[in-house]
């Protein structure tokens, strides 16, 4: 199995690693944009880079397509997200090539969804909330308790 990791570095990138017992069994890659806190994390594993796409319509252009050129080449079995924005294309491809989508929302998100959350929510096959709250919003949510 080959997984793809895809999230924002900071808190997003954090949270990921948290699971780095579970994926590094398998072969795995992440996506991501370029931030000087992944200097060191790329010269020990495998990083794609693409555009963040914020909420700027051209942007998210160029990221799908940067992220469908990585999806084409990797060929990943399960995409794990922890968000934000820059893993709703590659969320959205993997369920176009009927690949298996984890999310997981963010431990800051509390009181109510996160804008990546609710738009992933609807094509996740796992959907894990941190905070038992938010099972209101998200009805098919895991509530595993935080990773930090």
């Amino acid at each position: 199995m080959k997984i793809c990791l895809a999230c924002s570095v900071g808190g997003h990138m954090v949270q990921i690693r948290k699971l780095e017992e579970l994926y590094s069994q398998y072969e795995y890659f992440f996506v991501t944009f370029y931030s000087e806190p992944v200097k060191e994390l790329i010269k020990k594993e495998k990083f794609y880079f693409v555009m963040d796409p914020g909420r700027n319509a051209i942007k998210f252009l160029i990221n799908i397509f940067q992220s469908l050129k990585i999806f084409i080449k990797e060929k990943p079995d399960l995409i794990i997200s922890t968000g934000a924005g820059v893993a709703i294309a590659m969320c959205f491809l993997a369920k176009m090539f009927s690949k298996k989508v984890i999310f997981i929302e963010d431990w800051c998100v509390v009181n109510s969804p996160s804008f990546s959350g609710r738009i992933i929510y609807p094509i996740s096959d796992i959907f894990i909330v941190q905070w038992e709250q938010l099972k209101k919003y998200y009805p098919k949510a895991l509530f595993e308790g935080a990773l930090i």
